[in-house]
């Protein structure tokens, strides 16, 4: 009988994540990152600095303090952004850093697996801004006809 190593069952583990299956851990992943605040805060970390509604979010990602986030994400509590940014940092997705000024700078900043998401994060609120008028022209649509 042989045996199967640690690093040989992560292997075969990842070999066979597929979301579709009920038990797959990647299926959580999937339901944190479609998080609308998780969203934002990735779309939001970026470099060129126009934060006024429909601006195009070019540029590359940058570190941004959590005031700056707060301002910028309209309606979300302290709370929330807080937890937010807590389990992007608990999954490697972004990194806090506290600089011992007065009063203390923290800045969140994406690393490299969150840099990966950010474009895709990028792509999805950009299609959500430019799609709005068709989905809500649709729903319109389809309720007067069920109604």
């Amino acid at each position: 009988m042989t045996t199967t190593t640690a690093a040989r069952k992560r292997v075969q583990a990842k070999a066979e994540y597929d979301a579709f299956l009920a038990q797959c851990p990647s299926r959580k992943l999937l339901d944190r990152i479609a998080d609308k605040w998780v969203t934002l805060v990735l779309a939001a970390l970026r470099s060129d600095g126009s934060h006024r509604f429909g601006a195009d979010c070019a540029g590359e990602p940058r570190p941004m303090r959590y005031s700056e986030l707060s301002r910028l994400l309209a309606g979300v509590s302290q709370k929330m952004l807080t937890q937010t940014l807590r389990s992007l940092e608990r999954d490697g997705l972004i990194t806090r850093t506290v600089v011992p000024t007065v009063p203390v700078t923290v800045t969140y900043e994406l690393t490299d697996l969150g840099v990966s998401l950010h474009e895709v994060v990028r792509g999805l609120k950009g299609w959500a801004e430019t799609h709005m008028d068709d989905v809500l022209a649709n729903r319109a649509t389809y309720d007067n006809q069920v109604a």
